[in-house]
């Protein structure tokens, strides 16, 4: 099962690869960052195609936040005394970082700091103003994160419809999607949320819907977490009302930080259900009363996460000394070469050994690919024992579902039948329930790139997958981990 890479057969598809790319000549910076900046990568040995799952920091990062805290003294930002100050003016510094790299007018958007991603979305869904006779119109690619607001529409008594995707592309279904856009009745709100990039596919999905929904009178939330890792989001062209993402994802360090980018005008309609510490301007306990602060401030409850912040704007000030647009012809470049070699991967007689789903194409793509590898009898390889066979070859990816079940289900033509009676209770884990409903195995493989991948992680990742040839189910062994959650 151990892969080995020839380094001459490497250095053939190398050339072969940029004789048929001429443009992946244009991002030759990044193999000099990646030695000067990621060199951790090459001295343990890592193929590292987890970039959706997080992305990687840069030694110069580190560096630079490390030398701010070490030459200064901060404190808690919730005052005025000189450490406090101090600390203060370089959150608001951030703050202006972000609006001014996603190119949004300080006078149209406001930048909340959440914990990540999903927080940033939670207070949208714990918050938008759902009432009975709203909509909360959402498409089968959707996070988690994104389907949980849900719940908060149905508690409101808001209707929540999902647009289908088709398979085997996995898009939306336009025509259904622009029927939806027309469903709106009177002065109700009405919320509409997709992923400009899916986490689970790597479709990207048209920005040109903002504007269809909004003149419909939607608004609409766009979930970046897993497009602006790789691609530009100019909230000078587009306007969406709510935008949730993830530093870590974008740059690698700090975790624990996230945003959302909203709209001033859609954020006066959200309405708190609760308040806390540093939401408010003032409080009485006896009168039962208070009185909550504008803006950013909110929305960030207690204390940031302050000594992170200053991060940020080191984070950002390192993706543009690079370059969004060259990382994305990078991850285009690679992420196309890798795309096209997964399917042709053929066992012994012939029969193909990857499924991969979504495009078959690098059109309308981005830096992700989900796939199964299969046995020659056209059942998938189970996804532990490819952790397993990863794990002995410094490989790291993402397998399971992702949390994105819409996704899943479409690809693996789950149908609402298969689902029913297979309900999840206390008592079941995840492998029960996959048993349950039928399911042959958990998900599937994900691979995906970003800044700092080169042509020997996606060399390497082929080989990788090429352990994987003629594998029957006899090989595959029994004593794999259960699988207690998604």
């Amino acid at each position: 099962m151990e892969a080995l890479t020839d380094s001459d057969a490497m250095t053939a598809a190398f050339r072969d690869f940029r004789q048929k790319d001429v443009t992946f000549d244009s991002t030759a910076l990044l193999d000099d960052l990646r030695t000067r900046e990621y060199g951790r990568l090459d001295d343990g040995n890592h193929v590292y195609l987890d970039y959706t799952g997080g992305g990687l920091y840069a030694e110069s990062q580190l560096r630079a936040h490390v030398d701010l805290l070490r030459e200064n003294v901060f404190g808690n930002p919730h005052s005025v005394n000189p450490t406090s100050s101090a600390m203060t003016s370089l959150i608001e510094r951030a703050r202006d970082r972000v609006l001014d790299y996603f190119n949004a007018s300080p006078d149209e958007y406001i930048a909340i700091f959440t914990p990540n991603a999903t927080g940033a979305l939670r207070l949208v869904g714990e918050a938008y103003p759902f009432r009975a006779g709203d909509r909360f119109l959402l498409t089968f690619d959707n996070h988690n994160s994104v389907n949980g607001i849900r719940e908060f529409a149905r508690a409101r008594g808001a209707e929540t419809s999902y647009v289908p995707s088709v398979a085997p592309d996995l898009r939306v279904d336009e025509q259904l999607l622009h029927k939806y856009f027309g469903q709106t009745r009177g002065s109700h709100h009405n919320l509409f949320a997709y992923p400009a990039q899916s986490n689970f596919s790597g479709v990207q999905h048209p920005l040109e819907w903002i504007e269809e929904a909004q003149a419909h009178g939607w608004d609409v939330l766009v979930d970046c977490a897993a497009f602006v890792p790789t691609n530009r989001l100019d909230l000078g062209r587009w306007h969406p009302d709510f935008v949730p993402l993830s530093f870590y994802k974008m740059f690698g360090y700090p975790t624990g930080v996230g945003c959302l980018l909203a709209r001033k005008k859609a954020l006066a309609k959200l309405e708190r259900p609760w308040f806390s510490g540093g939401t408010i301007v003032a409080v009485a306990v006896q009168r039962d009363w208070h009185r909550p602060t504008d803006g950013f401030a909110a929305f960030e409850d207690g204390t940031v996460n302050y000594l992170n912040l200053p991060a940020i704007e080191i984070g950002l000030e390192h993706l543009e000394s690079i370059g969004i647009d060259m990382i994305h012809e990078r991850v285009s470049c690679l992420g196309a070469w890798l795309l096209e070699q997964l399917q042709t991967l053929r066992h012994r007689d012939g029969r193909r050994a990857v499924e991969v789903y979504g495009p078959p194409t690098w059109t309308g793509r981005g830096g992700t690919i989900a796939f199964n590898f299969l046995h020659p009898s056209g059942q998938w390889i189970d996804e532990r024992f490819v952790d397993r066979v990863a794990e002995r070859q410094n490989v790291s990816v993402r397998t399971g579902c992702f949390c994105n079940p819409g996704s899943g289900e479409l690809a693996f033509s789950i149908s609402k039948d298969t689902l029913i009676g297979g309900e999840f209770d206390a008592a079941l884990i995840l492998d029960e329930y996959i048993r349950a409903i039928g399911l042959p195995s958990a998900g599937a493989v994900r691979a995906s790139l970003g800044l700092a991948t080169n042509f020997s992680d996606v060399y390497r990742f082929v080989e990788f997958a090429r352990s994987f040839l003629d594998v029957t189910e006899a090989d595959v062994p029994e004593d794999l981990p259960p699988r207690m959650t998604c």
